[in-house]
């Protein structure tokens, strides 16, 4: 590694912040008499488990396990099981991120329980243990979730370092640092290359086959073989293992099209019921847009009757409408592809499939407004309250274009409160 992450006498390092067992310590917090015991969380519909807390590791509940095949071992061996809580894991996530901004402006949001930060222009002997033991104790006072940091030179020996704080935790606190030529041998010799992050299982096989068993062994390939047999993907994750910064933090790519279609339960010929679903993919499409921060100038509205009912006539239509100005409102959206809709729709024929595709973005800071039209500005404050709503309290505002008696439920049988999130979920603390 050499002098690969220093600059005279200035370090450049990333910390990978990874939330142990973040959905089982997200119900920890707040009943704090799970701590310590075994707990699993189901995915959507309670189907198969896909958290567990070290305790359910232990006693061997598989990633992945189907419910109702364990729910006899959950019982016998008292196994806390929990639905999925989105809102509650959502916000809690976005509470640790904002706390971890605050540590260094440079900040990759990984997954909804890891982040990348960049460390860059720090003090050669700036102690990076110490400042990553402070993360820890921040997070877990203000939030109660625990965390493990993990800082290298480079994003995915971030990732190795960070294992190993987790593998060790009473040895390095929840911290460790690969922060010299001998640490990061000697952390890659300890990896398995199936552990590896960015190698998968087939190339995991393919290298143990020829003695490649650890991230050290990798990293001593010849390039002309990992390209060949990885692509260059596979080259430069080589060489940030050996530690050149090749990897650097990701910014959300900007969509150049936003897509929403669906295929309907039934067909449907009534176009009362087209403008229903017509409008509900024009909402969904409104939120993607404000989400990366974009508005569109077109729109391109389609219907498909069923292509594979051969006994029914066949019709594919569609229209391209150019906006009179740029927007990401629900409101404006919803009526631009209902007029779209009712200059394709043509009755007789039963539809199958329906959608909307926004077209020509432009970042929403940046509006071509023009001299005689433009959007409500009121459709702002209202949409971003809207959009909150829906994020913060996992509840779904609906417009009165869209069927109010149709609400689709997942099975959430064992769900915890929305403490976070929901007024009526509060914990209520009664003083005597």
């Amino acid at each position: 590694m050499g002098n690969s992450h220093k600059r005279g006498k200035v370090l450049l390092m990333y910390a990978l912040i990874d939330c142990n067992n973040f959905y089982a310590s997200c119900e920890r917090v707040f009943n704090p008499s799970l701590v310590g015991k075994p707990v699993v969380v189901l995915s959507n519909n309670d189907g198969c488990v896909i958290a567990r807390s070290n305790e359910a590791k232990a006693l061997g509940i598989v990633m992945g396990a189907p419910a109702f095949q364990f729910e006899k071992d959950f019982e016998a061996k008292g196994v806390h099981v929990f639905s999925s809580n989105y809102a509650l894991y959502g916000d809690m996530s976005a509470r640790v991120m904002n706390i971890l901004s605050e540590f260094s402006p440079d900040i990759e949001v990984y997954s909804i329980d890891e982040s990348f930060l960049r460390f860059d222009g720090f003090k050669e002997h700036f102690n990076l243990q110490q400042y990553a033991l402070e993360i820890i104790a921040r997070i877990k006072r203000d939030t109660g979730i625990p965390i493990s940091v993990g800082i290298a030179p480079t994003k995915s020996l971030g990732k190795v370092a960070n294992k190993i704080a987790k593998k060790f935790p009473v040895r390095t606190q929840g911290a460790y640092a690969i922060d010299s030529e001998e640490s990061r041998i000697k952390a890659l010799k300890w990896t398995k290359i199936e552990d590896v992050w960015g190698i998968g299982r087939a190339h995991s096989k393919r290298l143990q086959a020829i003695q490649i068993d650890n991230a050290y062994k990798f990293t001593q390939l010849p390039n002309d073989y990992v390209q060949k047999q990885m692509s260059i993907v596979g080259l430069r994750l080589k060489r940030d293992l050996s530690g050149e910064r090749i990897l650097d933090l990701e910014k959300i790519p900007v969509k150049k099209n936003i897509a929403v279609t669906r295929s309907f339960k039934n067909n449907i010929d009534d176009v009362r019921d087209l403008e229903e679903r017509v409008a509900t993919y024009a909402i969904k499409m409104g939120e993607k847009l404000r989400r990366q921060k974009s508005c569109c100038t077109v729109i391109y509205v389609f219907l498909h009757t069923n292509q594979h009912r051969q006994d029914l006539a066949q019709l594919h239509r569609a229209v391209t409408i150019k906006l009179p100005y740029p927007t990401n409102s629900s409101i404006d959206l919803i009526k631009f592809a209902k007029s779209g809709l009712h200059r394709i729709y043509k009755e007789g024929y039963k539809f199958k499939k329906a959608g909307i595709i926004a077209m020509e973005l432009t970042p929403e800071n940046q509006k071509q407004y023009t001299l005689f039209t433009s959007e409500n500005p009121k459709h702002l404050i209202l949409m971003k309250t809207i959009d909150h709503l829906n994020t913060q309290t996992g509840q779904k505002v609906k417009f009165g274009s869209q069927d109010l008696k149709s609400f689709w439920k997942m099975r959430r049988e064992r769900l915890s409160p929305r403490y976070s999130t929901r007024l009526e979920d509060i914990i209520k603390v009664i003083c005597h």
